[in-house]
C-alpha cells in the first residue's frame, strides 16, 4: 500500500550545493551562546538520527488516521534522516553536535542539507508535539501567554489555522518566542524553519503543524482546513509548555 503513494514522496529536492566545513568545537560553541538561539536544556537537543513514537500509528485516530501516521513515519521522516546522514557525511558536518546548532547557519550548506536538515528537525518535534487525544487544554505558563497576547485561546486558534490555510504550497505553520520573549504566528515553506538564518520568519519553535499533503491527503484529500482544525485534539500542551518555558530563556 505505501509504495503507491511514493510519487507523493517530496524528498527529492537534493540538488548539490557547495561543500561547506564541518562544526568545529569552537564554532558549535559559539553559536550555542548565540543571541538568535541560545541552546537551553536537553529537550530541544535533536540529533540526527530518528527517534522512535512515543505512540502507535492508530492512537491519533481519527483526527490522524494510522496508514498516514505510518506512511508519514516510516517513509517520509526516514527518508529526511536517511539523506540527512548522507549529506553530514559528505559535507563532514560534526553528528555529535544537536542539529539546532547546524540550522543557525544553514546558508553555509548544500541545497540537499537544507532541505533534510530541516525536515529531519521539523518532523522530530512534530511527533514530540502531538499525543493520543482529544485531551482539555491544561491551564499553563503557555496557555496563559495565548491567552494574554491573543485575546484567548479561540482567537489564536483562528489565526494559526488561518496561517496554515495560506501557506502556499507545502510548508509549516509555527508558534514561535521571538527576540523579545513574544509569540508569534507564522509559516516557512518546504522543509525550512524558524531556527535557520535565511529563514524570514524566525524565532525558537513552541508548535510545528506539517501541512505538506502527505500529512493528511488519505483522510482528509484537499481539506487542509479540516484537518488543521482537528489537530488540536492532539495537541501534546505539557510539551509545548514545556518548551515554551525554555524558550524564555
Amino acid at each position: 500500500m505505501a509504495k503507491s503513494f511514493s510519487r507523493r514522496n517530496f524528498l527529492q529536492q537534493t540538488a548539490k550545493g557547495c561543500i561547506a566545513i564541518g562544526l568545529s568545537g569552537e564554532a558549535t560553541k559559539a553559536l550555542a551562546g548565540s543571541t538568535h538561539y541560545k541552546y537551553n536544556g536537553a529537550l530541544l537537543q535533536t540529533g540526527f538520527t530518528q527517534t522512535p513514537l512515543a505512540y502507535a500509528y492508530k492512537d491519533l485516530a481519527p483526527y490522524i488516521d494510522a496508514l498516514t501516521m505510518e506512511i508519514h513515519y516510516s517513509k517520509h521522516a526516514a527518508a529526511y534522516a536517511k539523506n540527512l546522514n548522507d549529506a553530514a557525511d559528505a559535507e563532514q558536518i560534526n553528528k555529535n553536535a544537536p542539529l539546532e546548532v547546524l540550522l543557525q547557519q544553514i546558508s553555509k550548506y548544500s541545497e540537499k542539507m537544507r532541505n533534510n536538515g530541516g525536515g529531519h528537525y521539523n518532523h522530530e518535534l512534530f511527533w514530540k508535539l502531538m499525543q493520543p487525544g482529544p485531551e482539555r487544554i491544561p491551564e499553563t505558563l503557555l496557555s496563559k501567554a495565548i491567552t494574554t497576547q491573543f485575546g484567548s485561546m479561540e482567537a489564536f486558534k483562528k489565526e494559526f489555522l488561518q496561517t496554515a490555510l495560506n501557506r502556499f504550497g507545502s510548508g509549516w505553520a509555527w508558534l514561535v518566542v521571538d527576540g523579545d520573549k513574544k509569540l508569534r504566528i507564522g509559516s516557512t515553506p518546504n522543509q525550512d524553519n524558524p531556527l535557520m538564518d535565511l529563514s524570514p520568519f524566525k524565532g525558537k519553535p513552541v508548535l510545528a503543524l506539517d501541512v505538506w499533503e502527505h500529512a493528511y491527503y488519505l483522510n482528509y484529500q484537499n481539506r487542509r482546513g479540516d484537518y488543521a482544525g482537528n489537530w488540536w485534539q492532539v495537541v501534546n500542551w505539557n510539551y509545548a509548555n514545556t518548551i515554551y518555558q525554555q524558550a524564555l530563556h
